[in-house]
């Protein structure tokens, strides 16, 4: 069954408070295949942690099945870096959606910001989510 086109649009619920430590800057960096220097830059791509959170609770607010989804693309934007003792949230918009070949092409992006609601960083996604008979 397609994705209903009126989600273009919708804002979902931020995630709850993420707060960001060297531990957990670690584990990431781990279980990427990386090594994270205590007190250096934290990866670029640690908001996937929050952008993550974010998609799966949009899939599980619209009943859309995990299983049938195929991450497409990611990107973020920066307004500035994020840094261990952040505490930080992301909030989902669908940005677009469009059907190819039986399946759903879905765009989304996520506002990361920080406990003072501050913009740290803008996520995009695309998710294929593929049709019945894929």
């Amino acid at each position: 069954m397609a994705i209903d086109e009126s989600l273009v649009g919708r804002e979902y619920p931020p995630t709850r408070p993420y707060a960001v430590s060297v531990e957990k800057v670690r584990e990431l960096a781990t279980a990427t295949g990386s090594s994270y220097d205590d007190g250096g830059p934290v990866p670029a791509t640690f908001p996937i942690v929050l952008a993550f959170d974010a998609m799966n609770a949009f899939l599980e607010a619209e009943q859309i099945d995990l299983f049938r989804i195929v991450h497409g693309e990611q990107r973020f934007a920066y307004e500035r870096a994020v840094r261990p003792g952040d505490v930080l949230s992301a909030t989902l918009t669908v940005a677009s959606l469009r059907q190819i070949g039986g399946n759903d092409i879905i765009g989304t992006r996520s506002l990361v910001t920080d406990a003072e609601g501050d913009l740290v960083c803008t996520t995009t996604a695309t998710l294929v989510h593929r049709g019945a008979d894929a």
